[in-house]
């Protein structure tokens, strides 16, 4: 079932995040301000014809909430409305939604290139998981090197992924190099855009043809429920793809929207939905079928938080580079992986791709290294320790030892994940609390603070650190 948004949005972003996608609230004309829980297994069917048309696609409506649930259409069409997308499909979570996304375009004996540095999770799903399926995926290590992309991709390459704000280093990458490079090969490019949110960053803008997200972060926002969205563009042609071979063989490159479908009598899937093609195969076929089916609550607490996205990033990214300024400066502090910061080496991507702000997830490492880390950790009272991000409360947690403790050593080290590294994920909290609290973690950990630190702690507390007037703002949730 197709939920598309029409491609050119009259409103600003933050309109959008709160008006878009609403469509009529079911039978009855309830209208409720917010959007319903259609808590609801299955729909029931008016009639013989009713339901034989449905499931015929002759009728545009509800069948059974693993295939379709109006809860879900709704978060679908705000989600490709501020991704700028065509149409987007709700799916259990992050993980499901890379999963279906790579699994509508890639088949036993196809290879993914992917960057090196993204989440760990996606890491482990395709050398594992998708590896036991037959699909091979190969490594890019400087991702922002367009021959390394060139070198790695085969005939049987299907498609390159990327992180538009990878985990935890924020080593940016360069999206439209990338997709030049994958277009020049026919084949599209996926960005999970979950750290930057469709409010900092919108890949397909920059020449991505499919955006993931794990929605259970900042989208929700409150750290309460899982959730997932694969967003579609209209960028890429899949229906030229039926001209196009993989080398020699003179096989489609994606045979399974290019050739004739049972399913659609006889038509492919390119012919009957064009640009839609993806969407729709991704959606009818994959996601219904493996069934990553998101409860109909967890969708209506989505939109929710959808509502003060561009809120509440606004504010977690002005205080992430207030702190990771402060860090930057500390005797303890070895490095700090910020984009926003001038010294960083992705400086002038993130004015180029991230203007609005640079997100509020980021590293730095410790000089004393694991040992300095769990005395810092422990030493925390108001950062949460705990696996998570995007939360409108500050966490904290060490990379090394729990989300990247099956790497090697030497993978370790090669990804510049240190021993005395520790990733953040900033909240809405005020700036001079969190700063307060890591200024005592800083000097519990065994590091010297230099003699300033007290007053720059102080002078941030309450009226906010002057490094960064815009965290001025309230607090919105």
């Amino acid at each position: 079932m197709t939920r598309t948004t029409p491609a050119g949005q009259p409103h600003g972003f933050a309109t959008r995040q709160v008006h878009a996608g609403r469509g009529s609230d079911g039978p009855g004309g309830v209208n409720a301000r917010a959007t319903p829980i259609y808590l609801s297994a299955g729909f029931v069917f008016d009639d013989f014809d009713q339901a034989r048309d449905r499931f015929g696609g002759a009728d545009d409506g509800f069948t059974y909430t693993r295939l379709g649930n109006p809860t879900y259409s709704s978060v679908e069409r705000r989600i490709a409305a501020l991704e700028s997308g065509r149409e987007a499909i709700l799916v259990g979570s992050g993980q499901a939604a890379v999963s279906v996304a790579v699994l509508a375009l890639l088949k036993a004996g196809d290879q993914l290139v992917s960057a090196n540095s993204i989440y760990e999770g996606s890491r482990g799903l395709f050398v594992e998981n998708l590896g036991r399926l037959g699909i091979e995926t190969s490594f890019v290590a400087d991702h922002n090197d367009p021959l390394a992309w060139e070198l790695a991709i085969r005939p049987t390459t299907r498609a390159l992924f990327v992180e538009s704000i990878p985990n935890p280093k924020n080593d940016l990458v360069d999206l439209a190099l990338v997709a030049g490079v994958a277009h020049r090969h026919g084949i599209p490019l996926i960005v999970d855009n979950t750290f930057a949110t469709p409010y900092l960053l919108r890949p397909l803008e920059h020449g991505a043809d499919v955006v993931v997200h794990s929605a259970s972060k900042f989208l929700a926002g409150h750290g309460s429920v899982l959730g997932g969205a694969i967003v579609s563009g209209d960028g890429f042609d899949w229906a030229g793809q039926a001209a196009l071979t993989a080398g020699a063989s003179g096989a489609p490159l994606f045979p399974h929207l290019t050739e004739p479908a049972h399913a659609l009598g006889g038509a492919s899937y390119v012919e009957r939905f064009g640009p839609a093609a993806f969407a729709v195969y991704a959606r009818d076929v994959v996601a219904s079928r493996l069934g990553p089916t998101p409860s109909p609550l967890n969708a209506f607490l989505i939109e929710q938080g959808i509502e003060t996205l561009s809120l509440r990033v606004d504010r977690q990214s002005a205080t992430a580079l207030a702190i990771a300024r402060w860090l930057d400066e500390q005797p303890g502090v070895e490095s700090v992986d910020h984009a926003g910061l001038a010294s960083n080496p992705h400086h002038a991507l993130a004015e180029r791709y991230l203007p609005v702000g640079q997100g509020s997830v980021f590293s730095f490492t410790l000089a004393g290294g694991a040992d300095a880390a769990r005395r810092f950790i422990d030493s925390v009272a108001l950062f949460t320790r705990m696996t998570h991000l995007g939360d409108v409360r500050s966490l904290i947690i060490h990379p090394a030892s729990t989300t990247h403790a099956y790497r090697s050593a030497e993978q370790l080290a090669e990804a510049g994940i240190w021993p005395g590294l520790i990733r953040l994920s900033i909240g809405v909290e005020d700036a001079g609390d969190l700063l307060a609290d890591l200024a005592q973690a800083l000097e519990a950990s065994g590091a010297a603070l230099p003699a300033a630190a007290s007053s720059t702690v102080a002078s941030a507390s309450g009226a906010e650190s002057a490094a960064a007037p815009a965290i001025a703002a309230p607090a919105v949730v």
